[in-house]
């Protein structure tokens, strides 16, 4: 690649519409905008559009209110600002659907929003985490639709978002980036955008496939080792082995080991998602991807096997499940956040009330919405048994053993093993850990 460097440094020139602003496009549409960026959001939601505006964020994740008030995002509904803007980033989800199959229909939607106020000489970058191929077979076909050629007319590029829910450390400011294009003009200009405004190094890749394959790499790669230590796990527990125990002196050897731990489940957009995108794509190519397919499966095991747990846990105090109330503690799908996407706590409520007809009560203290008590002393008060499933802060350090017998808890299921152990065994309370 040529080692020309582009600048964007006519104001003209430093024009950005970033499509979707939620937990990826907006805190790229705010560090957009503070490294001098103009930043047009743009969304399908009104609701959402006018939070923006009124500089609040439409998603809870920490500090991105505070960012709003700093800097200039103008929000809009309107796909036509598309025409004032240099680069078009597409920041859309890429779901699956209750079989498990890829849904690319919000990325197809927007692409034919953008080919219509496409212009020469613009850059577009696809975000959104799609299987290798979907740049150059579904996108690009539809924005060539009107005439304009990607390579010659537009440039288009791949730059797979990273972003962690609450992570202060590795932020859309500084963590590293990977970028590949349809052509070499194209990558130059899509590294340039990137390298104008985050910290963090950009390395370009040779194609933008393998742009597109390094995320689906990153995902699967943890999904499969989630999946093993929940095998693991489940080994283990039949074993009297504590799982955790295990891992933390298996983490003492300091190469070859990365400690993965087992839990009630795999949440989130990203790992319980983009391995299916993987596996339907290589499919489509002749291939079959055994090994992704069981992990997934493994995966998804986890929240029944959870309930499961409890279920064995009141048998042991000669209870059933469909005579006691459950507590269920988090929606969201990871600890100190309120984002409940794929959150396997969803699995875990239906089954209780299809398989096992249980009452329940939920409580989340960063997802008020989701929750039906208010606060984790009512949960526990009209509880006798509980589930863990997000590790908050506020529950890890509130879920004493002294408060749950004093709360008169017969059994606990701590699916993220994060409580003590010891001291609620010893206070006469029935504790199931995950492979513990």
């Amino acid at each position: 690649m040529s080692r020309r460097k582009i600048q964007f440094s006519k104001r003209s020139k430093r024009t950005v519409a970033i499509i979707g602003l939620g937990y990826v496009g907006l805190p790229l549409a705010c560090l957009a905008a503070e490294k001098g960026w103009r930043v047009f959001g743009v969304a399908k939601n009104p609701t959402k559009i006018a939070l923006v505006n009124a500089q609040r964020s439409p998603v809870r994740e920490p500090g991105l209110d505070r960012w709003l008030k700093r800097v200039n995002v103008e929000a809009t509904t309107d796909f036509a600002v598309i025409r004032q803007a240099a680069v078009v980033v597409i920041c859309v989800p890429t779901p699956v659907d209750e079989q498990y199959n890829p849904d690319l229909g919000p990325i197809i939607d927007v692409s034919h929003k953008v080919k219509r106020f496409l212009r020469r000489g613009q850059l577009v970058v696809l975000e959104s985490t799609v299987n290798p191929g979907v740049c150059q077979e579904v996108v690009q076909p539809i924005l060539e639709q009107r005439g304009l050629r990607a390579g010659k007319d537009f440039w288009l590029a791949h730059c797979p978002e990273r972003i962690d829910p609450g992570n202060r450390r590795w932020t859309v400011r500084n963590i590293a980036r990977v970028v590949g294009a349809t052509d070499a003009v194209g990558l130059r200009r899509a590294v340039a955008f990137y390298a104008s405004i985050i910290d963090g190094p950009i390395r370009p890749m040779p194609s933008i496939r393998e742009a597109e394959a390094v995320k689906i790499l990153e995902n699967s790669f943890r999904d499969v080792n989630i999946a093993f230590i929940n095998e693991i796990a489940k080994s283990f527990a039949r074993l009297g082995i504590d799982t955790v125990e295990v891992i933390e002196g298996a983490k003492t050897k300091p190469f070859a080991f990365l400690a993965h731990y087992p839990s009630a489940g795999v949440g989130g957009h990203c790992i319980p998602v983009d391995p299916y995108y993987l596996i339907e794509r290589a499919k489509r190519g002749g291939f079959n991807h055994e090994f992704l397919k069981l992990a997934r499966e493994i995966n998804n095991s986890m929240p029944a096997y959870t309930v499961d747990q409890l279920v064995r846990a009141l048998n042991e105090r000669r209870r059933a499940i469909s005579d006691v109330r459950v507590g269920v503690l988090g929606v969201s799908y990871k600890a100190n956040v309120s984002d409940t996407r794929e959150s396997p706590t969803y699995q875990v409520l239906k089954l209780l009330k299809d398989e096992y007809r249980a009452r329940y009560e939920v409580f989340d203290p960063h997802v008020p919405g989701g929750s039906s008590v208010q606060s984790l002393e009512q949960l526990l008060t009209r509880s006798d048994a509980l589930i863990l499933m997000t590790d908050h802060r506020q529950f890890v350090e509130q879920l004493q053993a002294r408060t749950l017998k004093r709360h008169k808890i017969l059994a606990v299921v701590d699916g993220k093993n994060a409580l003590d152990k010891a001291a609620i065994s010893k206070a006469g309370i029935v504790y199931r850990g995950i492979g513990r």
